[in-house]
């Protein structure tokens, strides 16, 4: 891949996960926690994605691009130890809404998670585009 096509791809990643973290926001409003799950961790996990891809990480599946955020950037102190659990954590509750028949979450607890997994997101993005700017 050349320098400018993996610049395209971080921009479409980052931009898929924009529209992930709006797709949440969205179905928090009609109260649809299962959908909000799925769409908060795939929200973080393409701006991972695009993180990684601008640095050169290369991962194939979730489980270890999980893991290459921790050996990367939270082990490195590049992002706190809290954003790796709250990644994990995403990341547990999405597969636990799209596979179990029950899935529920207080609107209220769900809220919060919204307002980490946008930070989260946003700080990653912030990360993300300060490298683009080196290419």
């Amino acid at each position: 891949m050349t320098p400018d096509q993996r610049k395209i791809a971080v921009e479409l990643l980052l931009e898929k996960s924009a529209r992930n973290m709006e797709q949440a926001v969205r179905n928090a409003d009609l109260d649809y926690w299962d959908l909000v799950a799925n769409r908060l961790y795939y929200s973080v996990f393409h701006a991972v994605t695009a993180l990684m891809l601008a640095d050169g990480i290369k991962t194939s599946t979730h489980k270890g691009t999980s893991s290459q955020f921790g050996q990367h950037y939270v082990l490195t102190g590049q992002f706190p130890r809290e954003d790796g659990i709250l990644y994990s954590r995403l990341q547990t509750m999405r597969e636990k809404a799209d596979y179990q028949n029950t899935f529920t979450i207080e609107p209220t607890q769900g809220t919060i998670l919204i307002e980490q997994a946008q930070s989260l997101r946003q700080r990653i993005n912030d990360a993300t585009v300060a490298k683009l700017a080196q290419f």
